[in-house]
């Protein structure tokens, strides 16, 4: 028969020491904090992008509001569709989205979750990102 010692068997079977799950432990959260600043800037760059869909959707719209009031802009704010776009640009982050229209013009404008830059279109086909509002007072219908 084989006899065991216990004593050999106690000195074979060993755990991890403090250290070695502290070293663990500190490791992945280092990883885990690198993951979730990753995670942050990929959550803005989509609500900006969202944004920026939003208020470029809001040509086509334009478009057919036009054709269907006389060639005219007038009122193109007050229209639901433009203002459910406008609730839309909100909802992905904006902090402001601002409309202004005329007869013969009109502009859209929201600005960007992740600065301080406005995205802006208008009845010119213009479509571009500003530093600052450009129609923020509802005088002004082009961008930039």
């Amino acid at each position: 028969m084989y006899h065991i010692d216990t004593m050999t068997i106690k000195n074979k079977t060993r755990g991890f020491t403090l250290i070695e799950l502290l070293v663990v432990i500190a490791i992945i959260g280092i990883l885990a904090s690198v993951v979730l600043a990753s995670l942050n800037t990929a959550r803005t760059k989509g609500a900006d992008a969202a944004i920026k869909s939003n208020i470029y959707n809001s040509r086509a719209q334009a478009a057919l509001f036009y054709d269907d009031n006389g060639n005219a802009y007038t009122s193109l704010c007050a229209d639901q569709k433009i203002i459910d776009l406008q609730a839309a640009v909100l909802v992905a982050g904006s902090l402001s989205a601002t409309c202004a229209d005329d007869v013969d013009a009109w502009a859209l404008e929201g600005q960007l979750k992740g600065s301080t830059d406005f995205y802006c279109v208008d009845s010119t086909g213009v479509a571009t990102t500003t530093a600052a509002s450009s129609i923020s007072d509802g005088s002004d219908y082009v961008c930039g």
